[in-house]
């Protein structure tokens, strides 16, 4: 009776054993490869599948998923010599799972160690000031690289980013005060340039006054010596007038003429600035001679015009005509 029931109960837990070792039901985004006595047969899909149980059997669940991998900080030597500390991240997808599961031993260690070595080889050949600025190419010659290693073993690298790059500290000291002599020359240069326009500014002003001021002084000389040549055109007039009056045998205008240039020659002689006492013998009947030559001489053109008016009046009618 006991053993009895112990055989039922043995029976009924191989036979749940076996049902599980049939039943297998794949989640999404996962793919399990089958092996019939551990070798590789196929590979199922998401899903519910049968298996035979003892000979056929799960190998290998893979992740079909784009997984995110974390590579870890490293010394880099650059090209100049300068030690930098690296690390980044690396984006990939597996496209064959039964690679991914035989073609190599630990997927995530030698994805680790291939995207190590590659940044040592591209940071490597590059200057720290190159590494530092060009991380779009330092990336894209990654992804080139490690894309291509990778293909065998069945997996798609999508992306990889440097994440972080760190100089020493005395090289960023360095580099913080060659930014500083950098960003002072260029304040200077642009100080110095602002000087230059400055002075080339108020030369070219002084330049412009100095034309303004000599067209100035040209104008003046052309307006006085135009002055002075209608001075000595009335001169000249005035003293033909008087040569044709004295023509004609009046003496009057040569007393008019001398009392005029008398009068003058005083006049500038009293308005001189350099002198504070003047003191000069003159002859009293002399001026009021000239004087009287004056009115003589206008009243004789008075005259003169007076009778020319009555000869052009009309005369009347006599009344024995």
């Amino acid at each position: 009776m006991f053993s009895s029931g112990f055989v039922a109960v043995v029976l009924l837990v191989a036979g749940v054993i076996v049902l599980f070792k049939t039943v297998r039901m794949v989640p999404q985004g996962y793919e399990w490869t089958v092996e019939r006595f551990g070798k590789y047969t196929h590979t199922l899909d998401p899903g519910l599948h049968f298996l035979i149980p003892i000979i056929y059997g799960v190998g290998r669940k893979v992740n079909m998923m784009e997984q995110v991998l974390d590579v870890p900080s490293q010394e880099v030597i650059t090209k100049d010599n300068a030690v930098v500390k690296v690390d980044g991240v690396v984006f990939f997808q597996v496209l064959d799972a039964a690679k991914a599961a035989y073609e190599v031993s630990n997927l995530e260690v030698a994805m680790i160690a291939l995207v190590q070595t590659n940044i040592r080889t591209v940071i490597g050949s590059m200057d720290l000031d190159e590494s530092l600025s060009q991380r779009e190419t330092i990336n894209a010659q990654l992804l080139n690289v490690v894309d291509h290693a990778t293909n065998p073993w069945g997996l798609k690298v999508t992306r990889i980013e440097i994440r972080d790059i760190q100089p020493p500290r005395d090289l960023v000291d360095s580099m913080a005060r060659q930014m500083k002599a950098e960003r002072e020359k260029r304040a200077q240069i642009l100080e110095a340039e602002g000087l230059r326009q400055s002075e080339i500014l108020r030369a070219d002003g002084e330049k412009q006054a100095a034309v303004l001021e000599a067209e100035g002084r040209k104008e003046a000389a052309f307006r006085d010596a135009e002055a002075r040549e209608r001075l000595a055109e009335a001169e000249a007039k005035a003293t033909q007038m008087v040569s044709d009056a004295i023509a004609q045998g009046s003496v009057q205008a040569i007393n008019y003429f001398i009392a005029q240039k008398y009068v003058e020659a005083f006049k500038e002689l009293a308005t001189a600035p350099n002198q504070k006492f003047v003191l000069m013998p003159m002859e009293a009947s002399g001026v009021i001679g000239s004087i009287g030559g004056i009115a003589e001489l206008a009243r004789e053109a008075l005259g003169g015009q007076q009778q020319k008016a009555a000869a052009a009046r009309p005369q009347p009618p006599r009344l024995g005509d």
